[in-house]
């Protein structure tokens, strides 16, 4: 069995990769760092030959097709130099998706309300698979309305951040049109910090 990753200095993600996993976001966490991105996670899997997925975005949440190209090639010499894998492998870099992992205490706060399935490492209230409505979430934990209690369980429960093993939002309509609002307005403020037109003003006045 592998042991759990010590903390990586710098990562505040409560869910973390082991092995050879860990050893290559030790690698590249400091690469993202340093061109404005932050990892989510890494994964090792091998289906037809190894593939090496980096799951990463900006500090506001988005991640572009031209974002994913970028932190390729940043990443990549880093990896050729440790060369932590010693099979031939694919990489491959990733956004988190709209049905993403949440791996930071952030990421439930800013995802409150929508549904959630969860994975503990440990029993929380008798059960170690969760789904439900994120209600709130504070330093410590998570409180969950779950979507379906069985008779006799409590209609929330609040499992804890150092109990969870696997996390991720279930992919709905109010999700998606929640994760494309959020993603539009994060655009657009880049847009206006780089000091760019912002285009659906202009598409706006086209239509009159």
């Amino acid at each position: 069995m592998t042991e759990p990753a010590r903390p990586i200095a710098g990562d505040d993600r409560i869910i973390r990769e082991s092995g050879i996993d860990a050893r290559v976001a030790a690698i590249v966490m400091p690469v993202l760092r340093a061109i404005g991105f932050r990892l989510v996670r890494v994964r090792l899997f091998g289906q037809n030959g190894l593939t090496l997925q980096i799951m990463a975005e900006r500090e506001d949440g988005t991640m572009t097709v031209e974002d994913c190209e970028e932190v390729s090639r940043a990443v990549s010499p880093a990896l050729d130099v440790e060369d932590p894998i010693e099979k031939a492998y694919h990489l491959e870099v990733s956004s988190p998706g709209i049905d993403r992992p949440l791996v930071r205490k952030s990421d439930f706060a800013t995802w409150t309300g929508h549904l959630v399935k969860a994975e503990t490492s440990i029993l929380v209230a008798d059960r170690k698979r969760f789904r439900g409505r994120i209600v709130a979430a504070d330093a410590d934990s998570v409180l969950i309305e779950r979507d379906q209690a069985a008779y006799g369980e409590e209609p929330t429960v609040r499992v804890p951040y150092d109990a969870i093993a696997e996390a991720r939002l279930v992919l709905t309509d109010d999700l998606i049109r929640a994760a494309l609002t959020k993603d539009k307005k994060a655009r657009q403020e880049a847009k206006r910090r780089r000091g760019e037109p912002d285009q659906a003003d202009d598409d706006t006045e086209q239509d009159e």
